[in-house]
């Protein structure tokens, strides 16, 4: 069963991933994925429910990447590690992932398009608990 899945694309393999691949989002035991610089990869944060026990996040410059954040809420009391950075075509308030019981780190960085709005003013006693690193420049 896997349990960690890192892409990363470079020159030597550079437009290996083009297109669809819902295969790399449909691993149920999945704790850990991160994703880099895989330019035309095509996918929406709603394939990751295909994926509910993921602990940690990471995707880093995925231009081909769409969806709500609000879609991450499949996977609300096992994420511990949020780490979206250059992904522009994503959307919706970062506070939905506020009542995440076990999220540690939120970085959600270099979204351009400002689709990733929320106001820290709307936090709740209990929001973000056990946070112990928030990092948000929308």
């Amino acid at each position: 069963m896997l349990r960690a899945l890192e892409v990363r694309e470079t020159r030597n393999i550079y437009r290996m991933l083009n297109g669809r691949y819902p295969v790399l989002f449909n691993f149920p035991m999945l704790q850990r994925l991160k994703l880099s610089y895989c330019l035309f990869l095509k996918w929406d944060l709603d394939m990751l429910s295909g994926s509910p026990l993921l602990r940690e996040l990471k995707l880093y410059t995925q231009p081909g990447l769409t969806g709500d954040l609000k879609s991450l809420r499949v996977m609300k009391n096992t994420l511990e590690k949020v780490d979206i950075q250059y992904c522009h075509k994503i959307h919706g308030n970062f506070m939905e992932l506020a009542d995440f019981p076990r999220l540690k780190v939120l970085y959600i960085s270099g979204n351009q398009n400002r689709g990733v709005t929320g106001d820290i003013r709307d936090m709740q006693e209990d929001d973000l608990y056990s946070n112990e690193y928030l990092y948000i420049l929308v």
